[in-house]
């Protein structure tokens, strides 16, 4: 069975440096897993991510002409990003005691806090054409 483009495949990792990994494929075949490639999160260290003879799923992103084989373990498994499960049975004291409109503000703060971190975690931030950082409240 030979690797083709788009296929996912398990493979074993031979070699870890700074800009990658090298994988083991099926038939005896190499290629590298590049940095970016790794995870969907920032990877500063690959070894934080893959050790040697680690069993990993790649998915094949491109084979050059001289059987150069670019991989990614990023595109072998979706993004997930769980949704936080909320216990509905459970009464919250303080919220007996709130107006709708003082619950939705509270939404509101937590919600946007929790996008703040994520764009902070992403490395994304947005900025203005002054170089101000963007916000939903101007």
């Amino acid at each position: 069975m030979s690797v083709s483009v788009g296929e996912i495949v398990e493979g074993t990792v031979t070699g870890i440096t700074n800009f990658g990994a090298f994988v083991q494929l099926p038939e005896g075949k190499s290629g590298l897993v590049h940095i970016s490639e790794v995870s969907h999160d920032y990877v500063e260290k690959v070894s934080d991510y893959l050790k040697k003879d680690q069993k990993i799923k790649v998915k094949v992103l491109s084979i050059s002409a001289d059987g150069k084989i670019s991989l990614s373990v990023r595109q072998a498994k979706p993004k997930t990003s769980k949704p936080v499960e909320i216990d509905w049975a459970k009464s919250d004291d303080r919220q007996k005691n709130m107006s709708f409109e003082d619950m939705l503000n509270s939404y509101l703060k937590d919600s946007s806090e929790k996008m703040d971190q994520m764009k902070t975690k992403d490395g994304r931030k947005s900025y203005g054409m002054r170089g101000k950082k963007a916000s939903s409240n101007d």
